[in-house]
């Protein structure tokens, strides 16, 4: 198995853009692909989950134009659902993708099987699925019930929208994956939470500005208990992708665990669509030195050089949940990070996979329900390990801040990076040239 050795760095001044953000990138697309006209898409992320996006959409017959050297691509919408009739769709592990598309196909005239690698079909849909067919659809499980792969028959009456009551979900991407195609109801859409609360709300509320930017028209209420999605169709849009800020999360993670160090990440500041840009809060209550301007977020470590464990909910943040973890082993006292229990239908089971990881380090690790608790080791030292990574970019990026700050971290199947940030370690050597 290919490995590559984090060594530790010394105290750095680094500005870094990170390549565009997964989710707003994916979304983008599906809203482009819908809407009227000719979207111009700048700032795209180009990487394994958005390129299984691109390829489904053109299996779908959109017309696309990638330019992937200028990080653009122009999308032909078609006014509404696929154009092609039939596909067959491989989506590899990108939950968004799979998601996305089941509700995007169900707006066509056609027949669509949609299926992913072998983990792929252990990740759950059958949420999204019983709620597209409460709505109109006709979807097909073709081997396990609750998972891929589907068959969507969209040859029928097809989505007629109308009312629909959703409890608390495993992943905001199905809400997401409903709103998106709601305006294509003939009924629109009058979607409201039963549950005690929404999952990973933050991003629900990027799927609804960004559908906004595209002339979607919905509105909110009761904390956005309620959201009423009126029929109409979305229009083109000349759009610039954020830089992803649960990717720039690794860089500010490494100002805060390397002592004298100071990271600006650049094009993510508090007008951000993406709640994962919060993350900053997190590190100023370790003890860092944060200022969150318009458009940038600059993290300096703490004066102390130790940072501070504590307890958080990132119910509204799971992708923050790995680079806390990875930063508590670091910290003095414990860290418990509550309420994620959604990280176990991920790309792997991320809260098996931290337990047994963190413990290789010399950390204690207790999971209660929904909640886990990293006690780092006592002595402040870490057992160098080899990180075994479980085809999880969120584990090679989180884990390699560790070994920024400690000697003995070795990183296994580190390319896993590629499937939303290739240009991770090139630009952690960048980092390390930054060295004062």
């Amino acid at each position: 198995m290919e490995s590559i050795a984090i060594q530790p760095v010394e105290p750095f001044d680094f500005s870094v853009r990170v390549p565009g953000s997964k989710s707003l990138t994916n979304r983008a697309l599906v809203l482009a692909a819908l809407a009227k006209g000719e979207s111009i898409l700048t700032g795209v992320l180009f990487a394994d989950d958005t390129r299984v996006m691109l390829k489904a959409l053109e299996g779908l017959g959109y017309d696309l134009t990638v330019d992937e050297p200028n990080e653009t691509v122009t999308v032909r919408g078609d006014k509404g659902g696929p154009p092609a009739r039939n596909a067959m769709l491989d989506l590899g592990n990108s939950g968004t993708s799979i998601r996305f598309l089941a509700a995007l196909c169900c707006l066509g005239f056609g027949t669509y099987e949609l299926d992913g690698i072998a983990r792929m079909r252990h990740r759950p849909i059958g949420e999204l699925v019983e709620a597209l067919c409460e709505l109109g659809a006709e979807i097909e499980y073709l081997e396990e019930d609750g998972y891929p792969p589907l068959e969507v028959d969209a040859e029928g009456p097809g989505l007629t929208g109308g009312h629909l009551d959703l409890g608390a979900t495993l992943s905001s991407q199905f809400v997401s994956a409903l709103l998106m195609v709601a305006p294509y109801m003939p009924r629109g859409l009058d979607l409201e939470f039963t549950g005690d609360e929404i999952t990973s709300l933050p991003y629900v509320k990027m799927t609804l500005n960004l559908m906004k930017r595209f002339r979607g028209k919905w509105e909110a209420a009761r904390q956005y208990r309620a959201i009423r999605v009126t029929p109409g169709r979305y229009r083109a849009q000349d759009y610039e992708v954020e830089p992803d800020a649960s990717n720039a999360s690794y860089f500010l993670a490494a100002a805060a665990a390397v002592p004298g160090s100071r990271c600006v990440v650049e094009g993510i500041g508090s007008r951000s669509l993406q709640g994962d840009a919060e993350f900053c809060d997190m590190l100023g209550r370790m003890g860092c030195g944060v200022t969150q301007y318009l458009d940038a977020t600059e993290v300096k470590a703490p004066a102390s050089g130790r940072l501070r464990g504590i307890t958080v909910d990132l119910n509204g943040m799971p992708d923050m949940a790995q680079t806390l973890a990875c930063l508590a082993v670091l910290a003095d006292g414990p860290t418990t990070i509550q309420r994620v229990g959604n990280l176990r239908v991920k790309e792997t089971d991320r809260i098996a996979a931290l337990e047994k990881e963190l413990a290789k380090l010399g950390a204690e690790v207790v999971v209660v329900g929904d909640d886990l608790t990293i006690t780092p080791p006592a002595d402040g030292d870490i057992t160098p390990a080899a990180i075994d990574t479980y085809d999880d970019h969120r584990m090679a990026m989180a884990f390699s801040v560790i070994g920024l700050a400690r000697d003995g971290v070795n990183i296994n199947d580190p390319s896993c990076v590629n499937k939303t940030f290739p240009t991770y370690f090139e630009l952690l050597d960048e980092l390390r040239r930054s060295a004062l």
